[in-house]
């Protein structure tokens, strides 16, 4: 099949913001569930960073950003997002997001870990995602030009003399593929937190889309460094309901089964400290069997079952009273900063080939995500794709795509997914050494072997590939990437990776290599 629709994969913040922005061109947009459902973007607790303080300047917010990032940050692309920020959010305001506001008509900000002034933009105190993506959803189905294939997921991308010429496409329920050949495809298919055991994100979120890409030959950048959040909540739920970073930016303290505060003899800035500080003081506690919990009761008490109700509604369903008593916590994979390596328009090393949103590497997050900078760059990197693809794609116009009855095929065996999980939470989680990489990519090979022709699958190892490859051989520690065996890091900045899936080789050659 061929169609003249500019082709989304992905149904998060990034992918709607593409197509809005690309409209009136004809965009299909393939997501394999219904909008608003699957998507990282509506967990999205904290907000949007932002300069919207007088006081504060998007040369302030990009400073943050560098030095977050352990040396691996693109200052020009920290410059260029920190400065599109603030006119972001007044796009996002005149669609009708409803800000949480201050009575002088203000915005409500919030300050976050590593952040030097308050600048995290909220909706209804940990509502920003999902009413985010409410509005975006709302203007979508107002627009003609933009189809959505709901139920419908890409397995692979067609590739043609190094050009990316169109998608495969399959059941989310499980089928045949079938090709669709398209004029640019734009991939915003989310991270990868769902490969791991421990996560924030939902299980569909595990990768495809790195993976996808990888496979079809692009570089990768960047893919070992995973941000794990230190405050999921530890209460026994997959995917782990988060306990917002917004809390810490109220006040509140964490603490281990002797009541201890334990951050203070870690870091300065105590729970305010970066994330992956944060995160492996937590991760050490869980692992000495001390039972970390975030304490919320002095700083907000009754407040946060109306302030934060995302948080107080996980609270209640697993039985706890935030109120009365601490929120037991862990750390859990929750971003990945690598991705598909891109240009400062979103462009990757394919031609016809696009990325944005968490399945990019623009260069914003180096080692270490600035909390909140996670919506900005997808809502920049979505308009600037957007203006990309625009740009050499003529305006035509497209039917829309129908897709044939498929034959049934198997999707990936839960079991294997379970071991691919458990796998990469144990080598490539928030500690890492030699021996538990190489077991990871042990595993990832025996996994793939147990099911070759499943294309999903496929996708998914790949990404898992890349990651413990790439940190088996970042023989230091930085950001988010520590290695218990390379505690040190190599020098203040750092070099980034960048990698093929043909450069990662299965982890039985590697030993005898």
């Amino acid at each position: 099949m061929s169609t003249g629709r500019i082709v989304i994969l992905g149904a998060g913040l990034a992918a709607l913001s593409a197509a809005l922005r690309l409209a009136p061109r004809p965009v299909l947009v393939i997501s394999p569930e219904a909008l608003g459902q699957g998507a990282s973007s509506v967990w999205a607790q904290g907000g949007v960073a932002a300069a919207m303080d007088p006081a504060d300047t998007p040369e302030a917010h990009a400073c943050d950003t560098v030095n977050a990032g352990a040396g691996l940050v693109d200052p020009e692309v920290a410059r260029l997002v920190t400065n599109a920020a603030r006119s972001r959010i007044f796009d996002l305001t005149e669609i009708g997001t409803p800000f949480d506001r201050t009575p002088d008509g203000g915005f409500v900000l919030s300050r976050e870990a590593a952040h030097g002034a308050a600048r995290v933009v909220r909706v209804k105190g940990d509502q920003a995602g999902a009413q985010i993506m409410k509005t975006l959803i709302r203007a979508v189905r107002a627009t003609p030009s933009i189809q959505v294939l709901e139920g419908v997921m890409a397995s692979g991308l067609e590739v043609a003399k190094g050009r990316v010429d169109g998608v495969r496409l399959m059941r989310a329920s499980g089928s045949q593929e079938i090709t669709l050949r398209a004029p640019a495809v734009l991939l915003a298919a989310g991270g990868s937190g769902g490969l791991f055991a421990a996560t924030t994100n939902p299980h569909r979120i595990a990768g495809a889309a790195i993976g996808m890409a990888a496979r079809a030959g692009a570089v990768i950048s960047d893919p070992e460094f995973v941000q794990f959040h230190p405050t999921a909540m530890d209460v026994g739920i997959d995917p782990a309901p988060l306990a917002s970073e917004a809390l810490r930016g109220e006040g509140a303290h964490l603490l281990n089964a002797n009541g201890e505060r334990f951050m203070l003899a870690v870091h300065p800035d105590a729970e305010l400290a970066p994330r992956d500080i944060v995160a492996r003081a937590v991760y050490l506690q869980s692992k000495a069997g001390l039972r970390p919990a975030l304490d919320t009761r002095h700083c907000l008490g009754e407040r946060i079952l109306t302030e934060f109700p995302a948080v107080a509604q996980a609270c209640a369903r697993a039985g706890i009273d935030p109120t009365r008593q601490p929120i037991p916590v862990a750390a859990a994979a929750h971003y990945h900063m690598g991705g598909v390596e891109t240009d400062d328009t979103g462009r990757s090393s394919l031609s016809g080939l696009w990325a944005c949103g968490e399945a990019a590497s623009t260069g914003l997050h180096g080692a270490n995500r600035l909390a909140s900078n996670g919506l900005l760059e997808a809502l920049v990197f979505a308009d600037r794709c957007a203006d990309s693809i625009a740009a050499i794609t003529p305006e035509v116009t497209a039917l829309e795509v129908e897709l044939p009855d498929l034959a049934a095929a198997p999707l990936p065996d839960p079991q294997l997914v379970q071991r691919l999980r458990r796998a990469m939470t144990l080598g490539a989680g928030v500690v890492r050494d030699t021996v538990g990489l190489m077991a990871c990519l042990r595993e990832i090979d025996a996994i793939e072997n147990s099911q070759p022709d499943c294309t999903p699958l496929l996708n998914m190892t790949a990404t898992a590939r890349l990651i413990a490859y790439a940190a088996l051989n970042r023989q230091e520690s930085r950001g988010a990437h520590f290695r218990s065996d390379y505690p040190q890091s190599q020098g203040k900045t750092g070099q980034r990776t960048r990698i093929r899936l043909t450069d990662a080789l299965p982890s039985s050659l590697k030993e005898t290599a």
